[in-house]
C-alpha cells in the first residue's frame, strides 16, 4: 500500500462516523447514506490531488457529501419523506429516550436552509466561516440562520413562541 493511499484511509477513516451521521440526516435513509459516503470516498480519490492541506480535509469532505446528496436530486425525484419513520443512526449509540425521538423530528421539520447550517455545526463542529464558505453563504447568514433554527427547536419543543421584542434567552 503506498503512503498517498494509506493517509488517505487514515484521514476518511478518523471522519467516517461524522460523514455518515451528516449524510444520514440529509437523506435520512441508511443504505442512502452508506452510498452517499462511499461515493464520496470514491470522489474524495479521484480528486485527492486537490487537497492543499490535510486540515482542511474535514470541511472538503463534509462538501462532496452535500453535493453528493445534491446529485441524487438530480437525477431522481425523491420518495416523500416521513420524518415520523426515521431510522436509528447507530444502534450503539442511539438515543431512545422521548426527548430524543422529539428533538430528531423537531430537526427534520425544519426548512432545509436553516437546518444544513445547523447540522453542519451541531453535527460537523464546523465554524460559522467554514459552513459559510462551504454553503457559500456569508458568515452573518450562518450565523442568523443557525440562530433560527435554534429558535425555531425551542419553539416547537416547548410548544410556545418566543415574545415579540425578546432575545430569546429565557432563564
Amino acid at each position: 500500500m503506498s503512503d498517498i493511499q494509506r493517509r488517505f484511509e487514515s484521514l476518511v477513516g478518523a471522519l467516517a462516523k461524522d460523514l455518515y451521521r451528516y449524510a444520514y440526516w440529509l437523506c435520512r435513509d441508511r443504505d442512502q447514506a452508506e452510498d452517499l459516503v462511499q461515493e464520496t470516498y470514491v470522489r474524495a480519490w479521484k480528486a485527492r490531488h486537490t487537497l492543499q492541506d490535510e486540515r482542511a480535509a474535514r470541511g472538503w469532505l463534509f462538501t462532496i457529501v452535500r453535493r453528493e446528496h445534491a446529485r441524487l436530486y438530480e437525477r431522481s425525484r425523491p420518495e416523500s419523506c416521513n420524518p415520523d419513520e426515521l431510522h436509528p443512526v447507530a444502534p450503539t449509540d442511539y438515543d431512545t429516550s422521548t426527548e430524543a425521538f422529539a428533538l430528531r423530528r423537531a430537526i427534520a421539520a425544519l426548512p432545509v436552509q436553516y437546518r444544513n447550517p445547523l447540522l453542519l455545526q451541531v453535527l460537523g463542529g464546523f465554524t460559522c466561516q467554514e459552513i459559510a464558505d462551504m454553503l457559500d453563504l456569508t458568515p452573518s447568514t450562518v450565523m442568523a440562520r443557525v440562530s433560527r433554527a435554534r429558535r425555531k427547536l425551542r419553539e416547537r419543543l416547548t410548544g410556545q413562541a418566543d415574545k415579540p421584542g425578546s432575545t430569546g434567552s429565557g432563564t
